[in-house]
């Protein structure tokens, strides 16, 4: 049920209708609003993320930081195809207001916080690379990534002041 709630309203519905109760995917199409090799690749996606829960990050904060400060400078720079670049190509990005999932539909929400990627600060979030947002002293929101294979597959949004209070955060200078 974890993994379920990780995936997108469409995801979820292509996946269940399609590989519990064996709907066509020509009949999922207009229950989703895609056609029907766009439905076929919703399940599909979720299907991967359900049978490998979640995905093993890359061990070398090195790298993982190079990932994270190029998605942070195509973010700045509102360079979209820098940012689909440094995307897998099914990162999920979940925050309080729900779940976005594909590179497409996360680059294209992060091009347009280029204001926010301005002020955000390079961090350790729960030891591994992200990002932080402090305003006035203190933090306002948190990019946890998960990088695997050079490339970010989760992104994990926090600006709930009663979250950001317990995470594990430490400013890196740069």
């Amino acid at each position: 049920m974890v993994v379920l709630e990780t995936l997108t309203p469409a995801e979820r519905l292509a996946f269940v209708l399609h590989d519990l109760f064996a709907v066509p995917f020509e009949e999922i199409a207009p229950l989703v609003g895609r056609t029907s090799a766009a439905s076929r690749q919703l399940a599909s996606r979720a299907r991967r993320r359900v049978q490998g829960g979640a995905p093993v990050p890359d061990p070398d904060l090195a790298r993982q930081r190079a990932v994270v400060d190029a998605f942070l400078a195509a973010a700045r720079e509102g360079d979209f195809d820098a940012l689909v670049a440094v995307l897998d190509p099914d990162v999920v990005a979940r925050s309080e207001a729900g779940v976005t999932a594909g590179a497409i539909a996360v680059a294209s929400g992060a091009s347009g916080y280029a204001h926010l990627a301005r002020i955000a600060r390079p961090a350790l979030v729960n030891g591994a690379a992200g990002v932080v947002v402090v305003v006035e002293g203190r933090p306002v929101g948190v990019l946890a990534f998960t990088v695997v294979h050079g490339r970010i597959a989760v992104i994990d949004i926090l600006n709930d002041p009663e979250r950001l209070t317990g995470l594990d955060v430490t400013v890196l200078d740069r």
